[in-house]
């Protein structure tokens, strides 16, 4: 296991009984490199949504057992926030509280000369994603071929 994914499991494995007090929900953790800079950063969720005082309650209490435990040798920077709007579906819970809604899906290869399609959720499995599109078509795509999978919203 790679050292980027033992910090993730590690934290992810001390935050869930954490948010389950609080009743928050955790949709990821990720441990990455951006602009020369390590970051660790942890996306929670709850019914109506989070607060920047929900963030900050869970950031101290992650932050205090980081110290502690001291298992990460780089320096970087927590951040515990929301996942915002464009929320990718990673998780079996995701895709199933999507199912029936709009979503967009970026691959890494296109089809047909399209990288990009957005259509409602209609199934999913452990494999492949399946979208009804505007036309009434089915779209049936690979998991291994997305890059990403959202929500789509219209403003």
């Amino acid at each position: 296991m790679a050292k980027r994914e033992e910090y993730e499991s590690k934290v992810e494995a001390w935050l869930l009984p954490l948010l389950e007090k609080y009743k928050f929900e955790l949709v990821d953790v990720e441990y990455v490199r951006e602009a020369g800079l390590w970051y660790l950063r942890a996306y929670i969720d709850k019914e109506g949504g989070i607060t920047v005082d929900d963030c900050e309650v869970v950031s101290r209490e992650l932050g205090d057992w980081l110290d502690k435990e001291d298992f990460i040798a780089d320096s970087y920077i927590l951040e515990v926030s929301s996942p915002g709007l464009g929320r990718p579906l990673k998780k079996e819970k995701d895709f199933a509280r999507s199912l029936g809604k709009a979503v967009e899906v970026r691959l890494y290869r296109p089809i047909n000369r399209q990288k990009e399609f957005t259509g409602a959720l209609k199934a999913y499995d452990a494999d492949t994603v399946t979208l009804s599109m505007e036309d009434e078509s089915e779209l049936v795509l690979e998991k291994s071929d997305i890059a990403l999978i959202r929500l789509a919203f219209d403003f």
